[in-house]
């Protein structure tokens, strides 16, 4: 990591944000046989400790209800499974670990519509996702209490999940090998003529000359940076707690399930002296409020991702407890999509927030969607002005149904 006295004056981009979304834009930047310019990445913690690809519970899925994200998350699929050869450095290829065991959405009568319309679409992208009617579910998986389920859809072969801190680290490593510098600090300002920026200001006063300014910064500083350059986006910090538990019963092949209740779980390895871990979480409830806080609200698990977890497979009654974590994602505000390209008239100032949970599975089909937009002016691959910008200026939102 770059000290002060060593941080280069200019570059033709500066990504402000070196995790996953930004290490993956300075990654295909960088490979780019149409980039011969110079990338600089501002990082403010190289440690990532506290970083959402470091404490995210690290999934893919093509369940989506817009073409466009399941589009990106079948390029993050092919990504993840060829990453060996695509971000080798050397003779170290990466390897993520992918345990291809699926999502399974369990849905009630009132959602029983959307996830077959959401089938239909996922299916026609080329997505291997089976719809279960509740015979068909009990079979597959007999565990389950049936009560509420309607139909579930199940990811047969193409999601999972796998080491989202070994993503980011290949991205960035890989970055590296091609010249890509980073260096540590915060971009706190921004410093634009007529429609375009022409320099970023770091927290300990360095200025840094660029030709292009992209907005990586993830929860922490996303919204903020955007603000330095006169420009709003709906972007707010929310806090994920994650919990684990020990089961000793084998259940089989169980998959990530995402409940009616809105509680989440999946496996984590294999089994253990102690049985099988297991992770889950969930959204908050009604009251979810921007937050920095990385304190575990461990009532949550207590009074309602064990009870929901319990209800749903009974066996989960003699579960051990065991540790937990506090994370933060970007949420966009306005539909729980991330806000992708150009800000506005600010046609140099290109936005990479807003995930909403997405960041690590999106990351390869942005970070080359980005890149694209730097060197050609256009997407050249997978098109994703769904995602623009423009749609928050209108106020136009792109709702996505299979929100977690």
């Amino acid at each position: 990591m770059n000290h002060v006295s060593e941080m280069p004056h200019s570059a033709d981009v500066v990504i402000a944000g070196g995790a996953a979304i930004g290490s993956s834009i300075a990654y295909h930047l960088a490979s780019s046989p149409d980039f011969s310019g110079s990338i600089v990445v501002v990082e403010k913690d190289p440690t990532y400790q506290f970083s959402a690809s470091a404490l995210s519970a690290a999934s893919i899925r093509q369940q989506f209800s817009s073409a466009v994200n399941i589009r990106i998350s079948m390029f993050g699929l092919e990504f993840i499974k060829s990453i060996g050869e695509r971000l080798a450095v050397g003779d170290d290829q990466p390897d993520l670990h992918f345990t291809e065991y699926g999502y399974l959405y369990l849905g009630t009568e009132a959602g029983r519509m959307i996830l077959q319309e959401n089938q239909a679409l996922q299916t026609a992208e080329g997505a291997d996702i089976v719809f279960l009617e509740p015979d068909a579910l009990q079979k597959q998986f007999p565990y389950f209490n049936p009560d509420e389920i309607a139909a579930a859809c199940w990811g047969r072969s193409g999601e999972g999940w796998f080491d989202g801190w070994g993503l980011m680290q290949a991205f960035r490593k890989k970055a590296r090998s091609l010249g890509v510098v980073y260096v540590q600090g915060m971009v706190t300002g921004v410093e634009r003529s007529g429609g375009k920026v022409d320099a970023v200001i770091l927290d300990d006063g360095t200025r840094i000359a660029c030709g292009a300014l992209v907005n990586a910064s993830g929860a922490s500083g996303g919204r903020q940076l955007a603000a330095a350059a006169a420009i709003d986006i709906p972007v707010h910090s929310k806090k994920r707690c994650v919990f684990s538990f020990t089961f000793k019963t084998p259940l089989g092949r169980v998959p990530l399930i995402i409940d009616t209740s809105g509680t989440w779980c999946r496996p984590e390895g294999g089994p253990g002296p102690d049985g099988q871990l297991y992770l889950c979480g969930g959204s908050p409830g009604e009251e979810d409020p921007d937050s920095d806080s990385f304190e575990v609200e461990w009532n949550l698990f207590e009074e309602l991702y064990w009870p929901n977890l319990a209800h749903r497979i009974p066996a989960f009654e003699a579960i051990k407890p065991g540790r937990a974590w506090a994370g933060h994602y970007d949420m966009c505000a306005l539909d729980h999509n991330a806000i992708i390209g150009p800000a506005g008239d600010l046609r140099n100032f290109y936005l990479a927030n807003g995930f909403s949970g997405h960041g690590l599975q999106q990351s390869p089909a942005v970070g080359r969607g980005i890149a694209e937009l730097i060197v050609h002016g256009g997407y050249r691959s997978l098109d994703l002005s769904a995602l623009g910008f423009e749609r928050v200026i209108a106020n136009r939102p792109l709702l996505e149904r299979n929100v977690i």
